[in-house]
C-alpha cells in the first residue's frame, strides 16, 4: 500500500523474507496439521464481551519484551510470570508479541504465557499470510490481531478467513477514519483504535474519540496505546470505552498484575 509508513513498510518486507523462510522448515500441509492438533480457542471476543456488557474494564494485557521505539522494556524477562500476574491483577486477555526482529518477541512465549494461565491469547504480530494464521493456531493463539494500515482489502479479507476457519477470534487495528471504513467490512466484532500515529509516533487518545462515532453500535471498540493513568481509562469509560489493550506501563512495573489492578480499580483474583 502505497501509503503505508516507512517503519511498517520494512516490518512487513522483513515478514516476507520470514514467512519464505519457515514455509522451508515447516511446509504449510504441516503446519495445517499442527493447528488442526492444538486445543480449541478459549473464546477472545466472548471474554471482553462479558466484561463490556457489564460495563466493567476488559484489559487486554501485552507481554512484550521490547519495541523498536523504546527499546527493552522488561530484564529478566518471564512471560510465565508475567501470564500468571495478569490473571491474578484482574485481565480479560493476554496479548503476546511474536515478532522476533523488532520486538525480541517469540512463539514460545506465547505458548509459555497460554499454558500459564485460563486467559484467551492474542499473537501480536504483523501478519501478511495465511500461512502465519495457521502459525498462529498452531502455536496456541486465540485470537489473531490484523493491521489495516499494512494490509490490502483482499489480503485483509483472506487472513480474517482464515482466522474464521480455525475458530479464532479477529482483532482489527485501525488509525484512522479510511481505515476504520476497512476494517468495518469484516465480520468481526473486535475493532482495535491506535492511538499512535504510525508516521510521527506522536500518541494521542483523542484518536478514538473522533473515531467513536463512526463505529456501529454493534462492535466492541478496543483503545490501543497511551493508557497511563487512572485519567486516561476514566477518560475513556466516560464515553462508553470499557476495552483497553495495554502493555508498556506494566512492562515497567515490577509487578505488573499489581499494576494493572491499580490502574483499572480491579478486584484481583
Amino acid at each position: 500500500m502505497t501509503d503505508t509508513p516507512d517503519i511498517l513498510k520494512k516490518i512487513i518486507a522483513r515478514k516476507r523474507v520470514e514467512v519464505a523462510a519457515s514455509r522451508q522448515v515447516t511446509p504449510p500441509s504441516v503446519m495445517e496439521d499442527q493447528a488442526l492438533a492444538a486445543d480449541r480457542p478459549r473464546g477472545f471476543e466472548r471474554a471482553i464481551e462479558s466484561r463490556v456488557a457489564e460495563k466493567r474494564p476488559a484489559v487486554i494485557a501485552e507481554i512484550k519484551k521490547a519495541s523498536p521505539s523504546r527499546g527493552v522494556l522488561r530484564d529478566p524477562f518471564d512471560p510465565v510470570a508475567i501470564a500468571k500476574s495478569y490473571q491474578k491483577g484482574g485481565a480479560a486477555c493476554l496479548s503476546v508479541l511474536t515478532d522476533r526482529d523488532f520486538f525480541q518477541g517469540d512463539a514460545e512465549y506465547l505458548k509459555a504465557a497460554r499454558a500459564a494461565c485460563r486467559l484467551p491469547v492474542l499473537r501480536k504480530d504483523f501478519l501478511i499470510a495465511p500461512y502465519q494464521v495457521d502459525e498462529a493456531r498452531a502455536m496456541g493463539a486465540d485470537c489473531i490481531l490484523l493491521i489495516a494500515a499494512a494490509l490490502d482489502d483482499e489480503t485483509m479479507h483472506a487472513l480474517h478467513d482464515r482466522a474464521r476457519h480455525w475458530g479464532m477470534d479477529v482483532l482489527v487495528e485501525v488509525h484512522d477514519h479510511d481505515e476504520l471504513l476497512r476494517a468495518l467490512q469484516l465480520d468481526t466484532r473486535l475493532i482495535g483504535i491506535n492511538n499512535r500515529d504510525l508516521r510521527s509516533f506522536e500518541v494521542s487518545l483523542d484518536v478514538t474519540l473522533e473515531l467513536l462515532h463512526d463505529i456501529p453500535d454493534d462492535r466492541l471498540v478496543i483503545t490501543e496505546s497511551g493508557i497511563l493513568t487512572a485519567e486516561d481509562v476514566r477518560r475513556m469509560r466516560e464515553h462508553d470505552v470499557h476495552a483497553f489493550l495495554v502493555g508498556e506501563v506494566f512492562m515497567r512495573a515490577e509487578e505488573p498484575g499489581e499494576a494493572l489492578a491499580e490502574l483499572f480499580e480491579l478486584n484481583r483474583s
